[in-house]
């Protein structure tokens, strides 16, 4: 399948033009790797590159600002490992968005509510699911 996406994809001179320009954005993102410090490598992202000027996408502020400080050594990085980089443009990401949770509910149940729910649960079967649902709001339960 891959060498018929291969084929397929080089047939084409705007698709081979466009394979090849991907191919080199992922070279330049594995050298961005290298050059970037561990935080940031998981929020820096090699956008295009266009004229010498590489655009690298930062997911927040912090990360731009931190990568824009980088930027001379960034650029003689590439440079010595061979990428045609002049320059370099930060833009800012928005950072992804986390689903909202609703807290879990506070159960609180005083010390003689759980020795007795305790109590009820042991004089259960083991498998039987009301034990287990039981133990659980035992465990859980806050004084």
């Amino acid at each position: 399948m891959t060498r018929l996406l291969q084929r397929f994809l080089g047939s084409g001179d705007a698709l081979a033009r466009l394979q090849d320009h991907a191919a080199r954005l992922r070279r330049l993102q594995g050298a961005l790797d290298g050059a970037l410090p561990p935080q940031l490598k998981d929020q820096c992202q090699v956008a295009n590159l266009k004229d010498g000027v590489l655009v690298v996408s930062a997911r927040g502020g912090a990360a731009a600002v931190r990568l824009r400080q980088m930027l001379p050594s960034l650029v003689d990085h590439l440079t010595r490992a061979g990428h045609a980089v002049q320059s370099i443009k930060v833009k800012v990401g928005t950072p992804e968005q986390v689903e909202w949770r609703r807290p879990p509910a506070e159960r609180h149940i005083s010390a003689d509510a759980k020795a007795t729910l305790s109590a009820f649960a042991d004089s259960l079967p083991a498998d039987a699911p009301l034990r287990a649902a039981l133990e659980r709001l035992v465990r859980r339960g806050k004084d």
